[in-house]
């Protein structure tokens, strides 16, 4: 991907647009083609966790959260560490392995994306891929089609872990709150 390059593809939960995630002018577009206020951070989606070990701190509650859930459509919200902090003025990140073949095979070759919803902010994702092409074709660089389109049309869970091992849910998707406990407290 080039520097100000936008893509559209598919995850396990519904469409994103991404940006590579230091690529501020990508990450601007991103903000201006939603009309998403700034101070409304982007998730990082990854293909596996050496792409962002160095970015976020993983602590044991985490661990045990990474290890059931992901891939899949959980949203983790930790402390960057301080060699990411230094760099971008970014306190915390939202990251999450997504559960989807073409998603894992782009991540794997651009790395870690900066990502949210293809819509514009306020209003429902978009999860019809001629409705996106339709609206974005001539907005983004590239629309991913793939002919695995399971996806659960549902956000992924946010779930921030910033809190000294305790946690709190920002966004219940298909991950609930009971699943969460069970696999944090083992019951």
């Amino acid at each position: 991907m080039k520097k100000g390059s936008l893509i559209i593809f598919p995850t396990d939960t519904i469409y994103g647009i991404g940006a590579k995630i230091n690529d501020n002018e990508g990450i601007n577009k991103i903000y201006k083609l939603k009309k998403r206020d700034f101070s409304k951070p982007l998730s990082v989606l990854f293909a596996d966790l050496s792409q962002v070990r160095h970015l976020v701190k993983i602590n044991s509650t985490s661990r045990k959260l990474i290890n059931y859930f992901w891939p899949g459509p959980l949203t983790l919200i930790l402390k960057t560490t301080s060699f990411y902090k230094k760099k971008n003025k970014e306190n915390n990140l939202g990251i999450r392995q997504p559960k989807h073949p073409l998603a894992l095979k782009l991540l794997k070759k651009h790395g870690p994306l900066k990502t949210t919803s293809v819509n514009i902010s306020g209003f429902p994702p978009l999860n019809n891929y001629k409705v996106i092409r339709q609206i974005y074709e001539k907005k983004v660089d590239y629309i991913f089609y793939s002919s695995n389109q399971n996806l659960s049309k549902l956000s992924s869970t946010v779930l921030d872990l910033q809190l000294n091992n305790n946690f709190k849910i920002l966004r219940e998707g298909s991950i609930t709150k009971e699943m969460i406990y069970k696999v944090i407290y083992n019951y």
